[in-house]
């Protein structure tokens, strides 16, 4: 049983690296995260402070992988342009705008008081 949970952690692990290695926005959001989390370093964040940030970078990345996920699915039900297909892309990428603009809230919030 233990074999099972080891391979299905491999399984999760192996889609993390892919999506990192084969995403433009992946590497876009993971910089994003660390220049976050360089700054947060750098103004000695308090821990509430990081507990919000990390939200925020998950909610990102969690967001990207699963608009990613959709995209691949919808490709792989059919290549012809379908209205029903085109409107399950645009709320995925949607969801992935709107955990950008509250990272962006968050960023401001805890970055800006700190900064000026």
């Amino acid at each position: 049983m233990l074999k099972t949970y080891i391979k299905a952690f491999g399984y999760a692990f192996s889609g993390i690296a892919w999506f990192i290695r084969t995403e433009r926005n992946a590497k876009l959001h993971l910089m994003a995260a660390i220049v976050a989390c360089a700054i947060g370093v750098y103004l000695e964040l308090a821990t509430t402070e990081w507990l919000w940030i990390a939200s925020a970078i998950t909610l990102v990345i969690v967001s990207e992988m699963i608009n990613t996920a959709m995209e691949k699915l919808c490709n792989r039900i059919t290549a012809e342009q379908d209205s029903e297909i085109e409107i399950i892309k645009d709320i995925a990428a949607g969801s992935v705008l709107i955990t950008s603009f509250y990272a962006l809230i968050i960023a401001a919030i805890i970055f800006t008081p700190k900064l000026f």
